[in-house]
């Protein structure tokens, strides 16, 4: 009996908590469930009103509030990035991008909502954080 083909074998995936973005509350790749032991930003403390109506509205600290893990948006081939562009002493602004994919490209007409996590200069607190769509 001849000896049967195998694909060839590949390593073994590393372990959870292993890859980049996937420990609670540090930045890195966007996920799709916000960190264990994040802590919801209170309405009163969100200003979202720049983004469109269906762009979701999730903030969450992390990491002592260094950290803000927030919900993005991405359709097909994009890619959503979010940067704290502003900080101060009441408030920070962070904008949330879509990086659109090769022109020529076949694209999923998907819509996805990854987390994506920002570190801050200083710990959150009382500071308002304000969400930009940027284009």
């Amino acid at each position: 009996m001849p000896p049967s083909s195998t694909a060839p074998s590949s390593s073994p995936a590393p372990p959870p908590g292993s890859q980049p973005g996937s420990q609670p509350g540090v930045p890195g790749a966007p996920r799709q469930e916000v960190p264990e032991g994040s802590t919801k930003l209170p309405d009163n403390q969100l200003d979202a009103a720049a983004l469109p109506a269906d762009h979701p509205r999730e903030v969450y600290t992390s990491n002592g509030g260094t950290i803000l893990n927030i919900r993005g948006q991405e359709g097909g081939c994009g890619h959503a990035t979010a940067e704290a562009t502003q900080q101060d002493g009441t408030r920070v602004t962070v904008n949330l991008t879509e990086l659109k994919g090769q022109t020529g490209q076949m694209c999923t007409m998907d819509i996805r909502h990854p987390v994506l996590s920002v570190a801050l200069s200083a710990p959150l607190g009382e500071r308002t954080v304000v969400l930009k769509q940027m284009r």
